[in-house]
C-alpha cells in the first residue's frame, strides 16, 4: 500500500532550503500596508478623475474657488524628492560611512518635516481664501488626498525618526531601518502623482 502523498503545506516547507533568507515581519508588513494603501490612492485618484470630467461647465476647479499654488507645491515637491535621494543615499554607504548614512537620515527627516509644515501654511492660506472641505467637491477632493497623504507622511516620519534614534544607539534592526525605508520611499513617490492630478 502507497505511503499517503505529503501534504501542500508539508511540500512547500520542504523546497525551502535551510539557509534561505525569508523577509522579515517588519519589512513584510510594511509591504503590504503598502500594496493595500495604493490601491486606496487609487481609488481616491480614480473619483477625483471622475468628479473632475464631470464638473458643471467643464471648468475645474470652480470658478468661484480659489486656484491651488502650483508654483510653491512644485518647491515642497523638490523637498520630498530630496529626501528620498538622500535616505537612499544613506543606505547606499550606511556599511562603509555609517556616520555619513546618519546625517542622510537626518536630513531626510529635516526635508520631510520642511514638506509638511510648508503643506499645513499652505492649506492656512487656502482656508483663509475659501477653499474647505465643503466649499465645494475640488476643495474636498483636495483635503481628502492632500490631507491622506499629509498624515501617511507625519507616520512615516515617525518611523523613520524611530529608526534614526535607535542608529545612534547602534541598536536598529535592519528589518526596521528596511521597513521605516520602504515606507518613506512610498510617500515620496506617491507625491509626485498625486501634486500631478490634484494641482495641474
Amino acid at each position: 500500500m502507497s505511503s499517503p502523498s505529503p501534504s501542500v503545506d508539508a511540500t512547500v516547507i520542504m523546497s525551502i532550503a535551510p539557509g534561505a533568507r525569508r523577509p522579515s515581519n517588519a519589512v513584510l508588513g510594511t509591504a503590504i500596508f503598502i500594496a493595500a494603501e495604493t490601491m486606496f490612492f487609487a481609488a481616491l485618484i480614480s473619483a477625483h478623475t471622475i468628479a473632475r470630467a464631470t464638473a458643471p461647465g467643464g471648468l475645474w476647479p470652480p470658478a468661484n474657488q480659489p486656484r491651488l499654488p502650483v508654483q510653491q507645491t512644485a518647491v515642497n515637491t523638490a523637498a520630498l524628492l530630496l529626501s528620498g535621494v538622500l535616505l537612499w543615499v544613506g543606505a547606499r554607504i550606511a556599511d562603509k560611512a555609517s556616520e555619513v548614512a546618519k546625517r542622510c537620515v537626518l536630513g531626510a527627516i529635516f526635508l520631510g518635516v520642511a514638506f509638511v509644515s510648508l503643506q499645513g501654511a499652505e492649506w492656512i492660506r487656502l482656508l483663509r481664501q475659501g477653499l474647505t472641505l465643503t466649499s465645494s467637491s475640488h476643495g474636498g477632493f483636495f483635503y481628502l488626498i492632500v490631507g491622506t497623504h499629509a498624515l501617511h507622511v507625519a507616520g512615516a516620519l515617525v518611523a523613520l525618526t524611530w529608526a534614526y534614534f535607535g542608529m545612534l544607539r547602534n541598536s536598529v534592526s535592519p528589518a526596521v531601518y528596511t521597513a521605516s525605508r520602504l515606507f518613506w520611499y512610498f510617500v515620496v513617490l506617491l507625491w509626485p502623482v498625486l501634486y500631478l492630478r490634484v494641482y495641474l
